[in-house]
């Protein structure tokens, strides 16, 4: 189990895949870690060099006790970049990984080959809504949430014919520290990148779980509606995480997608 100390903040990330492929690096949603990404980078490994990690507060990687900004989460992504040698990527991001995603296309955008965002928004709710999320963490810890996250998360058919893997993602959400939860939550409460992802020129793919109650449809579709020349893609079936519930359908649109642009 790789770590790396970023400006003091230690990340959890594995590297995998082929050793000389076009980088390829995953960012993870509020909630889970990098194993979120498993069947899709096994998949994927043949072809790319590939880095997931644990965003701050979440998996093995530190939780610092502040709120977190979206530029925290940047430098992180930016040094661990640099610490496995990817001088520019390909990066896919879902949920809060997405955002974090649009924020490096807007800083560093000369490091992205290409970017994939799925089943996320320039910006996801409200003060209010976070503040209420956070404030019931805080009180009781994730489990406090843990089921209606689960029905946002995955659809009735996946919780209906899956109950042990259900069971195994509400584990790892719960074991989320809440603290770190809670600090990432402040990091979508204060971001909003609606006014500027207008400028975003690298070649993007936005992606849409059918029956995502967390970042629905159209509010995805609207996100990529803001991208110039950005292309937009329904997976029919899967919910917030498509990962999960459609790995290789997910797969098969980011390898598809990377060799149109020449992000391979």
């Amino acid at each position: 189990m790789p770590f790396v100390r970023i400006k003091g903040v230690l990340l959890h990330y594995r590297l995998s895949g082929r050793p000389d492929g076009p980088a390829l690096a995953f960012a993870n949603s509020l909630g889970t870690d990098l194993r979120i990404w498993d069947e899709v980078v096994a998949r994927l490994g043949q072809h790319y060099r590939i880095v997931c990690y644990d965003k701050r507060g979440h998996g093995l990687s530190d939780a610092p006790l502040a709120d977190y900004t979206l530029d925290d989460h940047l430098d992180d992504l930016a040094g661990l970049l640099d610490h496995v040698g990817f001088a520019t990527t390909a990066l896919v991001g879902v949920s809060i990984g997405g955002l974090i995603a649009q924020g490096m296309a807007l800083r560093t955008p000369a490091r992205l080959t290409a970017l994939v965002l799925c089943d996320t928004a320039p910006r996801v709710g409200d003060a209010a809504m976070w503040n209420g999320r956070i404030g019931a963490v805080l009180a009781g810890g994730p489990a406090a949430i843990a089921d209606a996250v689960m029905d946002r998360w995955f659809t009735e058919q996946f919780r209906r014919e899956h109950p042990d893997d259900l069971a195994g993602w509400r584990n790892l959400f719960v074991r989320t520290d809440t603290a770190g939860y809670a600090s990432t939550c402040a990091t979508l409460r204060d971001t909003d990148l609606t006014a500027r992802i207008g400028t975003i020129a690298t070649p993007t793919l936005v992606v849409a779980g059918e029956l995502d109650r967390a970042t629905p449809v159209d509010m995805v579709r609207d996100c990529a509606a803001r991208i110039p020349r950005s292309r937009f893609e329904v997976l029919p079936g899967a919910g917030h995480i498509p990962s999960i519930e459609q790995p290789a359908a997910l797969a098969a649109l980011i390898d598809d997608f990377l060799k149109e642009v020449g992000g391979d």
